[in-house]
C-alpha cells in the first residue's frame, strides 16, 4: 500500500495538508482515484453489476425516498447511439458498461397513486435537488465499489446535453431525468491515466465561516501544480483558472445544456 505523502503528493502536488493519522485501505482507494478513458473490451465478472448497484444502495438516501434509478447499458449498438449523443466519447462504447443515473421522482408518483394520496410536493424544486443528490450519492458508491475491485470509471457529463434523446433511447417514463452517465470496465495497461491533482485544501476547506482571501494564493499555486501535471502527460498546457472562466463565459459555453431547464420540464417534472 502506498505511504500516506506519496499519494497526498499525487493529489495535490505540492500543498501537501498536514495529516498525521495512517493510511487504510478505503483512504488509499480514495485518493488514489482518477478517471479512467481507455478500457479493454473484456466483460465484467458475473454478479459485479449486482455488487455495484448494492453498494449504490447502501448510500444515505433523503428521508429514504430513494429517488433514484439507474438504466445498465452493455449493447453495443445502444451504447454506440448514447455515445454520439454524449459527443463521442470513445470510452462509453469501449468499456462493457455504461450506467445512466436518473434523478427519478416516477416510481414516488406512482406509489402516491397506489395508496391513493395526491404527489404535489414532486412538483417543487426541492423534490428534484433531492433525486440529484439520491442519484449522485449513490453513483459515487458505485465508484468506490469498482475501484475495489480493480476497475476503472469515469463519468459522462455530456448526457445532458442530449437529455430528451437519452430519454427516449431510454423509454425513460415522464419524471426520470438522465442526470449523468458512468463507464464501467477494466482498464487498458497500455494506455494507463495518472492521478489529477486538486486545488490546495485553502481553496475549499473553510473552518467555522467562509474565507475569500486563502483562495486567491491557492488558485495560483494550483495553476502552476496543474501545468506541472499536463506536462508530464504531454497535454497542452493551461492553467486551471483561465480553463474554468472559459467554461463559464457565457451562455454559448454551455453548449446544449444552457437549454437544461427546458428539458427538464419536457422530461415531466413541474418545478415553479
Amino acid at each position: 500500500m502506498p505511504n500516506l505523502t506519496s499519494l497526498l503528493r499525487a493529489r495535490y502536488g505540492t500543498a501537501l495538508p498536514a495529516i498525521a493519522n495512517p493510511v487504510n485501505g478505503s483512504i488509499a482507494s480514495l485518493l488514489e482515484h482518477r478517471s479512467v478513458r481507455a478500457y479493454l473490451p473484456d466483460a465484467l465478472d458475473a454478479g459485479v453489476l449486482e455488487l455495484l448497484i448494492a453498494a449504490a444502495q447502501s448510500a444515505p438516501s433523503s428521508s429514504n425516498l430513494q429517488a433514484w434509478s439507474v438504466v445498465a447499458v452493455e449493447d453495443k449498438a445502444r451504447k454506440a447511439r448514447l455515445a454520439a449523443l454524449a459527443h463521442n466519447q470513445k470510452q462509453i462504447v469501449e468499456a462493457p458498461l455504461f450506467l445512466v443515473w436518473l434523478a427519478d421522482l416516477s416510481r414516488l408518483r406512482r406509489v402516491a397513486g397506489d395508496v391513493g394520496t395526491t404527489s404535489d410536493g414532486l412538483d417543487h424544486l426541492e423534490s428534484f435537488v433531492l433525486a440529484v443528490i439520491d442519484a449522485a450519492l449513490a453513483a459515487q458508491n458505485a465508484v468506490v465499489a469498482a475501484e475495489s475491485l480493480g476497475l476503472g470509471t469515469v463519468y459522462i457529463g455530456a448526457i445532458r446535453s442530449e437529455p430528451e434523446k437519452v430519454a427516449a433511447e431510454l423509454d425513460l417514463p415522464p419524471g426520470a431525468f438522465p442526470i449523468f452517465g458512468l463507464v464501467v470496465g477494466k482498464p487498458d495497461p497500455a494506455r494507463p491515466t495518472a492521478v489529477k491533482p486538486r486545488l490546495p485544501q485553502a481553496a475549499v476547506l473553510h473552518r467555522e465561516r467562509y474565507a475569500v482571501e486563502p483562495q486567491n494564493a491557492a488558485v495560483a499555486l494550483y495553476d502552476e501544480v496543474i501545468g506541472a501535471f499536463y506536462a508530464s502527460q504531454k497535454l497542452p498546457q493551461q492553467k486551471w483558472s483561465a480553463h474554468s472562466a472559459a467554461r463559464i463565459k457565457n451562455a454559448e459555453a454551455l453548449g446544449s445544456r444552457v437549454h437544461l431547464a427546458k428539458a427538464i420540464a419536457s422530461l415531466g417534472f413541474e418545478i415553479p
